[in-house]
């Protein structure tokens, strides 16, 4: 299982508006093939500093994802609230507990 992280660090009058995005495509990303979850999450000292952390069965669903119209439609209308480059990591799960 792959867990995404992308910080997206926004222009603190445009925050309002990524969460009219997120809200309009959420249930389509958690419902596109291979994924297992979604999750927004905002930084606890900066509140224009966004992550979403989602949960894929394998790369190539997150590669697909990546790949797909919902993505780019959806990427379109975030990255231009950006106040700086996002951030993106794809991590493994090595060790667990509890």
């Amino acid at each position: 299982m792959i867990h995404r992280f992308v910080k997206m660090t926004f222009r603190p009058e445009e925050v309002k508006q990524f969460l009219v995005v997120f809200e309009q495509s959420k249930n389509a990303i958690a419902d596109f093939p291979g994924c297992m979850g979604l999750k927004l999450l905002q930084d606890t000292a900066s509140e224009n500093i966004l992550y979403t952390f989602s949960l894929w069965a394998e790369p190539l669903a997150l590669e697909a994802y990546r790949n797909s119209e919902l993505f780019k439609s959806t990427w379109a209308k975030t990255k231009v609230l950006f106040a700086d480059k996002p951030l993106a990591w794809s991590t493994l799960v090595i060790d667990h507990v509890k």
